[in-house]
């Protein structure tokens, strides 16, 4: 048996460091080739870390949270002799200087025969468990791998519904809803007399709950704090009348075939944002702080903010202006489903040049959104209400909803942010011009 040092690999595009966002293994475990150690997380994406090699864990290095430099120690295996060497990232421990690797001392004849007996017991015992571990390996996300860690499920024991068997989110929530009701009992259980009263058990009154900012969620709140910090917001709030707006959006979707997505409001909000960036070129731009430049984008590459499990990304929708509706709202729908299941590409999750981003029914009235740097201006969507209106001297009931959007007052006017904000009011009360090709 040899010592297999496991060192954090180069996970590409600069990356010289990654944060811990769970272990896998513990020591102790056995773990086959490609079998997945660690799960962490670069300034760029999740990563799930596999063992480059088979074998039992002996230490590891780092807890949930911390730094670990690309090419530090990760995690040690004790492997069979001749697979102790020459693995992507690892070292065989107890190297000397030169290069050779030291030797154990010989033992005497007895004491042969019995570490014989047992390294072939442990090694059959490694040889079965790693089998049995390669051959229960279940497909899913890391989201839901640490969710089931956490919770202490065994995946394998959670019918996936997706393609291939894989686990999604809706199969462990229904597995530990099943898991959490009572099991009824065959017969009511005899009374026992109580030996004397027992007093109700107190309700903790100054219970706390220390929740430790780790992976996605700490990178969410550096980005946000320095997004707060460095730009200064300008906020602009204004009401539309989007009455005709849901009478084209309800024709469309009752044309629509049997279990189609139907049109929400965001592709149109998307149409003619693209239509009016045209005019407003500042807003669709980058603040490259590095270098003091403004850098505007003939194409728009749409973010669109997602709720996650893991919590708010922003998958991109590159070159929407190239897109009509439909296939602006097909693609919409397909990169927030990718970031919701981990699904998304790198290339999917960067380079927005404008941000859109909805609460949908819980959109309140007013919001103020951060923008996504190094964007410079996000639109907000607020929910939809009926309200009454005052329309050609008489009050009528009209479905109302309100944009509150920011943008970044360094290098977009008030008079333009609110002049842009006017003329997509403009098009989305009057639903045809978005169609109208531009002049």
């Amino acid at each position: 048996m040899s010592r297999y040092v496991f060192k954090l690999p180069d996970l590409g595009e600069g990356t010289v460091e990654a944060e811990i966002v769970g272990w896998r293994v513990k020591p102790g475990d056995t773990v086959t080739e490609d079998d997945v150690v660690v799960e962490v997380m670069t300034e760029k994406a999740a990563v799930e870390v596999p063992a480059p090699v088979s074998g039992r864990v002996i230490s590891t290095t780092g807890s949930p949270g911390d730094m670990v430099p690309v090419g530090s120690e990760l995690i040690v295996l004790e492997t069979e002799a001749s697979r102790g060497a020459g693995a992507n990232g690892g070292t065989a421990a107890g190297a000397h200087a030169g290069g050779a690797v030291a030797t154990a001392p010989r033992s005497a004849p007895a004491d042969v025969a019995a570490a014989t007996a047992a390294t072939a017991a442990s090694a059959a015992t490694a040889a079965t468990a790693a089998t049995a571990a390669r051959g229960t390996r279940v497909a899913t996300s890391p989201a839901i791998r640490r969710r089931a860690h956490e919770a202490g499920i065994d995946l394998r024991q959670v019918a996936g519904s997706g393609p291939n068997g894989r686990i999604v989110s809706k199969d462990l929530e229904s597995y530990v809803s099943r898991r959490s009701q009572p099991t009824p009992l065959r017969s009511a259980p005899k009374a026992v007399p109580a030996s004397r009263p027992t007093a109700p058990a107190a309700a903790p009154t100054a219970a706390t709950q220390e929740i430790k900012v780790i992976g996605l969620r700490r990178l969410i709140a550096q980005r946000m704090s320095e997004a707060k910090r460095t730009i200064p917001h300008f906020a602009y709030v204004e009401e539309l009348d989007i009455t005709e707006l849901e009478s084209v959006r309800r024709h469309l979707n009752g044309r629509l075939p049997a279990g189609a997505a139907p049109l929400t409001y965001l592709p149109f909000l998307a149409l003619g944002l693209i239509r009016v960036l045209r005019d407003f070129p500042q807003c669709n731009a980058h603040y490259d702080a590095e270098r003091g430049v403004i850098l505007r984008y003939a194409a728009v590459h749409l973010g669109i903010a997602t709720q996650t499990p893991d919590g708010l990304k922003v998958p991109v929708v590159h070159d929407a202006q190239a897109l009509g509706l439909w296939e602006l709202a097909a693609a919409m729908r397909r990169v927030s489903e990718a970031a919701r299941t981990n699904k998304a590409k790198r290339e999917e999750l960067s380079g927005s040049t404008i941000t859109i981003t909805s609460l949908g029914k819980l959109g309140g009235i007013v919001s103020t959104p951060i923008i996504n740097a190094p964007e410079v201006a996000i639109i907000g969507v607020n929910r939809a209400i009926e309200r009454p209106l005052v329309i050609d001297g008489a009050v009528a009931v009209r479905l109302t909803m309100n944009l509150s959007s920011s943008f970044d007052h360094r290098f977009v006017d008030g008079f333009d942010a609110a002049s842009m904000i006017q003329a997509l009011k403009e098009c989305l009360e009057h639903p045809a011009t978005i169609f109208i090709p531009a002049e």
